[in-house]
């Protein structure tokens, strides 16, 4: 499995992930005609995301459809709220501290 972080280091993976998401479920043709993208490079694309577990991929028929692979995208905002956490409750018990200095002074 490759790295998410990498798969997602590249702008127009960023972009077929956002459309993923708009969408739910798509063709690869579907993307690119959005994107205006050759087949090839959707392929390549697609592939990436998907061995970074970023989507999945469901056959029906002789279609492929993709959609993202809620499980890793979720642990990745996970990854930010946490961080983003860190920095707030550091900021919560600044300001605190800040408001009793005042308060005893």
């Amino acid at each position: 499995m490759g790295s998410p972080w990498k798969a997602l280091s590249d702008d127009n993976r960023r972009q077929i992930m956002l459309l993923l998401k708009e969408k739910e479920i798509i063709t690869p043709t579907e993307i690119a005609e959005h994107f205006n993208f050759t087949m090839s490079g959707v392929s390549i694309n697609l592939r990436i995301l998907k061995e970074a577990d970023l989507i999945t991929e469901k056959k029906e028929g002789k279609n492929r459809l993709y959609s993202l692979n809620r499980k890793t995208t979720s642990e990745l905002v996970r990854f930010f709220d946490d961080m983003y956490d860190y920095k707030l409750k550091s900021l919560k018990e600044y300001v605190e501290n800040k408001e009793r200095k005042k308060v005893k002074n």
